[in-house]
């Protein structure tokens, strides 16, 4: 299974990493978040991917460790809060620019 998780990682990393290379800003801002899902499953795997129970007071023989899903799940709020502001951001660009290429962006700052 973490062959199978290491691949899903190194995909959404090089596709991530492809977008933030690109020009478009709404390139750069799913590419970004390619990325942080990469992060998410990459942490996941480091963890171990174990089954078991949750770690309650009962006796459970094996149970899964909750700090790495505390963590992922901290960083998809953090990421979505992120993303909805590279959104707005980019929005606002387009509407004072009328343009998202990253170019013609350097071009008008200039």
């Amino acid at each position: 299974m973490e062959l199978v998780m290491a691949l899903a990682i190194g995909i959404l990393f090089t596709i991530g990493v492809y977008l933030i290379l690109s020009r478009s800003l709404l390139r750069i801002v799913l590419g970004t978040s390619l990325l942080t899902h990469g992060v998410h499953l990459l942490l996941l795997t480091m963890a171990g991917l174990k089954t078991g129970s949750a770690p309650v007071l009962g006796k459970a023989e094996s149970y899964v460790d909750p700090l790495p899903q505390a963590l992922i799940l901290t960083s998809i709020v953090i990421s979505f809060g992120v993303t909805a502001f590279f959104f707005v951001l980019a929005y606002r660009s387009y509407q004072v620019l009328g343009t998202d290429e990253i170019d013609s962006i350097k071009e008008a700052k200039e």
